[in-house]
């Protein structure tokens, strides 16, 4: 690793630790500055002692300062309860993230690799009808809320299942992993049409520009043959912004859909986001909010630590 890079990997790092740090300090405080009565919230539609709620106006009233300092030294505390579930916040947060990486997950995945193809052979012959027929499709599907695709999906195709992640009853290992893909297929069709729409269309941007630099017609001209100045040259430059969006969009994946999983109650971390703002439940509210923020910083990180592998130039600046 030379000087440079060591110096953009170290300040990458520096910046992200500096926006951690800042999220969990604003997570903090945000919450504590909305209105109402927190204690009245938390023990709304509750049978409680008034002991319990002495201790817990005492628990609040502490000096801020305080209370600051015991949620820095541990912001993933389990010992705050729910006011929907009447659970911890951060053992409700556990069940609910595999359903999520599971779903937008595979969405990405699947829009990813369609979406590089459909953008590369789009771009390399561009102004073709494949590319206009490709540019106009992918122009309306990106325009569509992800919601709205759901519910048309839901409409149009009523044979598969409308919500949930697997079917009551449904034992043993394979019938289980078929029954949940069979769950998944509207979800995740509903998410890769707008993710798909979304990469061809930076993909096919991307190789356009790249189209026109002299490395591809000095290539040309030492005779290489066209599918070779694609594949070795024009193709992976391009692929650089690709890449690096793909990576942003995994930091969503912690978070989720909230759109999608909630038009099909998909059990996920979208869902209980939706849930949590319903209440409004604070205390899950502020879980919630720190993990996603959590997600997004450390894939950004991850992106750019991957643009600097791909394309060396980014760390000397």
């Amino acid at each position: 690793m030379t000087t440079g890079t060591r110096g953009y990997v170290i300040r990458k790092i520096g910046w992200s630790l500096g926006t951690l740090l800042f999220v969990v300090v604003f997570n903090f405080f945000l919450f504590r500055l909305l209105p109402g009565d927190p204690i009245g919230l938390y023990s709304r539609g509750r049978n409680m002692a008034p002991e319990q709620l002495i201790k817990l106006r005492a628990e609040l009233n502490r000096p801020i300062g305080a209370q600051f300092l015991e949620y820095l030294s541990n912001p993933f505390a389990s010992t705050i309860n729910s006011v929907r579930f009447n659970r911890p916040v951060w053992e409700l947060v556990a069940e609910r993230v595999w359903p999520t990486v599971l779903l937008v997950g595979t969405a990405i995945l699947i829009a990813s690799v369609a979406g590089v193809w459909l953008g590369i052979r789009s771009g390399w012959r561009r102004g073709g009808t494949f590319d206009r027929v490709t540019t106009g499709v992918t122009n309306t599907l990106y325009a569509m809320p992800e919601f709205w695709v759901g519910m048309v999906l839901l409409i149009a195709l009523p044979f598969f299942p409308s919500g949930g992640i697997s079917t009551p009853g449904v034992t043993g290992f394979l019938d289980t992993v078929l029954d949940t893909a069979w769950h998944m297929v509207l979800p995740v069709t509903a998410l890769a049409i707008v993710y798909l729409a979304e990469y061809t269309s930076i993909m096919r941007a991307s190789l356009v520009d790249e189209l026109r630099q002299d490395y591809l017609q000095l290539a040309r001209a030492k005779g290489l043959r066209e599918d070779l100045v694609r594949r070795r040259h024009a193709v992976p430059n391009a692929l650089l912004p690709t890449m690096t969006l793909i990576f942003l969009n995994l930091g969503f994946v912690i978070g989720g859909a909230i759109t999608v999983e909630t038009v099909y109650s998909w059990p996920g971390l979208g869902l209980l986001s939706y849930e949590a703002l319903r209440g409004p439940d604070i205390p899950l509210l502020q879980a919630v909010f720190l993990l996603f923020s959590i997600g997004v910083v450390v894939f950004t990180l991850l992106a750019d630590l991957l643009y600097a592998v791909l394309d060396p130039r980014v760390s000397t600046q």
